[in-house]
């Protein structure tokens, strides 16, 4: 166990959902600026967001909506700022896209200097609600080909990128971590635990879900640094169990329940109070880039 450490807290703003779905994320260009710097101030060391289209309100993964909210963001705060990546198939893509296509935004953004970390989820998984079972509704799959993943990790490696990893299944970790070791000079990924109460992947978030992931991560990728975090799910009441093993935090309304009423800079508050009464401080960007180099 770990009492002491800086703890990593990211906030993820808004994610694929639309506001058909998720009402309260930001998707206009000054309210992801407004909120992230909002977030780092209570904070949060680590921004993630996914690029709306102004005009349609969906998502649009191109380096020219990145790059300028980014700039504005880190011309005010000193955080870490990275994006997403567009699915593999899009469902607002005519046909599926291909490694160079999915990564195309991120190495425009890499070339620019504007990131420092880039998702890369080493695996694949069904997403489906509970409440889609019970309406005999389909889920989706979220598909990485391997491919995909390595191409990734080939970008990582030039760019010199951290690798966020979300961990759906415990196979993602086993994948994950594997070709990270079959690669000289990539920079170690960071481990994102993802639990769910509304979808039907992996683990609920429970204590012994994030022991069974760290005792995984211990034989797979020794030291390596992790957090908690999902979809569809509240992990408040795994804050102080990850923090006492040694884990981070992530939380926002990418992650929340759909629906959710507590706002992006509430639930970063709320996160900060949690850490700090463990007596534990939060990281800043600049702690987390000297762990990462370590």
């Amino acid at each position: 166990m770990n009492s002491a450490h800086a703890v990593w807290l990211e906030v993820a703003l808004n994610g694929p959902w639309s506001r058909e779905r998720q009402p309260g994320i930001p998707i206009y260009a000054d309210e992801i600026v407004e909120q992230a710097i909002a977030c780092a101030h209570e904070g949060a060391a680590i921004i993630h967001f996914h690029p709306y289209d102004p005009h349609t309100g969906r998502q649009r993964d191109d380096a020219e909506i990145y790059g300028p909210i980014i700039e504005r963001i880190r011309n005010q705060v000193d955080v870490i700022c990275y994006g997403t990546l567009p699915f593999a198939g899009d469902m607002d893509a005519l046909q599926g896209m291909n490694a160079t296509q999915r990564h195309s935004a991120v190495e425009q953004l890499a070339q620019a200097g504007l990131l420092e970390w880039t998702v890369v989820d080493p695996g694949s998984t069904h997403i489906t609600t509970r409440q889609d079972i019970d309406r005999g509704k389909q889920g989706f799959i979220y598909a990485n080909p391997e491919d995909h993943v390595r191409y990734g990790l080939a970008l990582c490696k030039q760019y010199q990128l951290t690798p966020s990893y979300a961990i759906y299944e415990p196979g993602f970790m086993r994948l994950g971590a594997g070709l990270h070791r079959s690669l000289d000079d990539v920079p170690a990924p960071v481990y994102r635990l993802m639990f769910s109460d509304d979808f039907t992947f992996g683990f609920p978030p429970q204590p012994w879900a994030v022991e069974a992931y760290a005792r995984l991560l211990e034989i797979e990728a020794p030291g390596a640094s992790w957090m908690v975090a999902g979809l569809g799910v509240k992990i408040d009441s795994l804050i102080e169990y990850a923090v006492a093993h040694g884990g981070h935090v992530r939380v926002g309304l990418e992650d929340a329940p759909l629906g959710h009423t507590v706002s992006n800079v509430e639930q970063v508050r709320a996160a900060r109070q949690r850490i700090e009464r463990t007596g534990c401080r939060l990281a800043s960007a600049n702690d987390i880039r000297q762990r990462q180099k370590s």
